[in-house]
């Protein structure tokens, strides 16, 4: 009586309980297909990274006594979706079951169930154990409300969860939060440490992938591929970073520089969203750290805010709203996101940046993500599902899950406040107190109109005068709308002609 048990390109945890006992009446199934490289444009390095861990963790398998059949993206016999691939491999194996794990995307998880029921065999999903929240839990957290709130929901987990608590069950240091002390820039001090990811060569992958037709966008970088693709390799990432990144994480995490892509930041999202890495211990390193002296309060506790916080209470706004969360779009924009995207040709310095790392790495942190090309497209009025799409393809870590509420809900506001108690825009002054990028920069950080003035400055305002009806009443925004007021009739026009110009201009920022 044979099982075929089916494992998704995100669910590579070598410690699940599926894998504690070899036997050889099991099957495990892994499969590169073209449903998944297509339902979006991914990044090169995306798809070799998945397809590399896939097939790393297949390897791994075999060795440690499993029967794996893995089909490849060439694979004359691949049928390029999950379900016909299931059929095939039941008709094969001659399977009298199929079991698998909760899929972290609705897409999936609906295809999946679809399937389970009208599959020949009897068809058993079991969880990922991979995150501090079951599915269940996660509705009971957040399905009564309309809105949410991080912090409370943060709080409760580390309560319930017992990380960073002194003996009396009160927050280690006496504060929930320490965000106060980690807003510095970086000026080249302390030095950024090496880059401590691995090296790869995954041509010959690329090649095939190549060959099979599946396109993408970005630097492939094959040769020089530096990301890792088992759990020792991303275990390794995380004592480097514990060791060199983290007692400096804190300080310098919303810091951005032209000469810096990692800076202090883990470079281990990619590993905890294909769960090489369990959420557990990497938060029990960060704050094992902490306890012996290793690395400050402040550092820790932002760091660990991300994955027990941040990381957990965005799938919870996921389950809780989809999937019509995917079609949010409070502000009804609608303009295509210019072709600068796709190539990071603009003249602003802070965007060409970003946008350039994100294209050449697959990556970028947080802020270049939230507040310089999430901000941008925001305060340009681009189309939310457009950005999203653009952010689930380029990041080498963006899973629907997490990806599409960050996107929607935290960068674009897109869900009119559901998520984030305020839209998080900015001009100029922020980026430029926060990086270097506006030093030689062809626009002037200082002006709000003329030929050369910031764009981000402009747009700033006409987007809270334009959106005065949805967001003055808002308490976080009073003193945003208070400076509003202060500009004259004269002003606000000029201001207001001049963010017209330049979205009409978009093109040639």
């Amino acid at each position: 009586m044979t099982t075929l048990r089916l494992v998704l390109g995100d669910q590579l945890d070598p410690h699940h309980s599926w894998f504690a006992e070899v036997r050889p009446d099991i099957v495990y199934a892994l499969m590169e297909i073209r449903q998944e490289t297509d339902y979006v444009l991914h990044h090169a390095q995306k798809l070799i990274a998945v397809f590399a861990a896939m097939r790393r963790f297949a390897e791994l398998l075999r060795e440690a006594g499993h029967v794996v059949h893995y089909i490849g993206i060439d694979d004359p016999l691949n049928r390029q979706a999950i379900a016909a691939n299931l059929d095939m491999l039941v008709d094969r194996y001659g399977a009298h079951r199929i079991e698998y794990l909760l899929p972290d995307e609705w897409r999936v998880d609906r295809q999946l169930h679809a399937y389970a029921a009208s599959a020949r065999v009897p068809v058993q999903v079991l969880d990922t154990n991979h995150f501090y929240t079951t599915r269940d839990e996660v509705a009971s957290l957040f399905g009564s409300s309309r809105t949410w709130v991080m912090d409370r929901f943060y709080r409760s987990m580390r309560v319930r969860h017992r990380v960073l608590l002194d003996a009396q069950g009160r927050p280690a240091g006496g504060q929930w939060n320490y965000d106060a002390e980690n807003r510095e820039a970086w000026s080249g001090k302390p030095v950024e440490p090496p880059d401590w990811r691995p090296h790869h060569d995954h041509r010959a992958l690329w090649s095939r992938i190549v060959a099979a037709g599946v396109r993408s966008f970005g630097a492939p970088s094959a040769g020089e591929f530096r990301w890792p693709v088992d759990r020792s390799e991303a275990l390794a990432c995380l004592d480097s970073f514990i060791r060199h990144g983290l007692p400096f994480f804190g300080r310098f995490q919303d810091a951005m520089h032209r000469d810096a892509r990692r800076l202090f930041h883990s470079m281990l999202s990619f590993a905890l969203n294909v769960k090489m890495l369990n959420p557990r211990e990497v938060v029990e390193r960060a704050e094992h750290a902490y306890r012996i002296g290793a690395a400050p309060l402040a550092a820790v506790e932002g760091f660990i805010r991300q994955i027990l916080g941040w990381r957990e209470f965005v799938r919870g706004v996921y389950w809780t709203r989809m999937p019509g969360y995917a079609d949010s779009n409070a502000f009804g924009h609608r303009r295509a996101l210019p072709h600068w995207f796709w190539n990071g040709s603009t003249r602003m310095a802070c965007m060409a940046h970003a946008l350039t790392q994100s294209l050449d790495a697959a990556h970028a942190h947080h802020i270049q993500r939230l507040m310089v090309i999430g901000n941008f497209a925001l305060l340009a009025g681009l189309e939310p599902r457009q950005v999203h799409q653009w952010y689930l393809g380029v990041y080498i870590d963006a899973f629907e899950w997490v990806e599409l509420p960050n996107t929607l809900g935290m960068s674009q506001y897109a869900d009119g406040g559901a998520m984030a108690t305020k839209p998080y825009v900015s001009s100029a002054a922020y980026i430029n107190r926060m990086s270097n990028y506006c030093k030689g920069c062809a626009y002037d950080h200082r002006a709000r109109t003329g030929e050369h003035a910031c764009p981000f400055n402009a747009l700033y305002w006409d987007f809270f005068d334009r959106h005065r009806g949805a967001l003055q009443h808002n308490h976080r925004l009073s003193m945003v709308y208070r400076q509003l007021a202060r500009f004259d009739d004269e002003a606000l026009d000029a201001i207001r002609a001049q963010a017209e110009r330049v979205v009409r201009d978009i093109e040639s920022l």
